[in-house]
């Protein structure tokens, strides 16, 4: 049994879902998401509640079940309100700024770099952090992990884009020989 899957969706006010052959399609003040339903779920609406029911109880059709769930869940949370993710650039002349529909970014190469930004993605800047925001949550990651890849943080220095809650690693750079003591043989 599936303890995700289990649970009961509460579907709020201002969120139609309407399940047609085999889409589930969820509307609501904030976006719209149509996604397909997985082999082996059947999907019961009550009132304001939706249920994720497994057709038997093979493996596939348990995993099924619980992922279905964690995404119509997410649709429902997205319809409401925006998913957010926040990315930090480190670095002397580091910047970013949003210019129409891209995202243009000095990261200390020869150009500067233009990211087109997605639809259904809206990219605020303010000084060093770039706020990405959007109801479909996988195109919030993904965008936000696209942007990161673009100047991923180094470990000696830290400069680059991470996440705002990721603590990058940092190793320790070369120590300084000391002269005196030490190395040579005398002889």
């Amino acid at each position: 049994m599936s303890k995700i899957g289990k649970k009961l969706i509460t579907i709020p006010e201002g969120v139609k879902i309407q399940v047609v052959d085999g889409l589930v399609k969820v509307e609501g003040s904030n976006g719209n998401t149509d996604m397909k339903v997985l082999k082996g779920i059947t999907l019961k609406i009550d009132g304001n509640t939706l249920s994720v029911v497994p057709d038997n109880e093979s493996k596939q059709i348990r995993s099924n079940w619980g992922t279905m769930r964690a995404l119509i869940q997410n649709a429902v949370t997205g319809a409401k309100t925006d998913f957010g993710k926040e990315l930090v650039i480190e670095g002397i002349g580091f910047r970013a700024e949003v210019q129409g529909t891209d995202l243009v970014l000095n990261l200390g190469l020869s150009h500067q770099v233009r990211f087109p930004i997605p639809i259904g993605i809206k990219i605020v800047t303010e000084k060093n952090v770039i706020k990405i925001s959007g109801h479909d949550k996988a195109q919030v990651g993904d965008t936000a992990a696209h942007i990161r890849k673009l100047k991923k943080p180094e470990p000696y220095k830290g400069k680059g884009i991470h996440y705002a809650n990721e603590t990058v690693r940092r190793k320790a750079g070369k120590k300084a020989i000391s002269t005196s003591g030490g190395g040579a043989a005398k002889g």
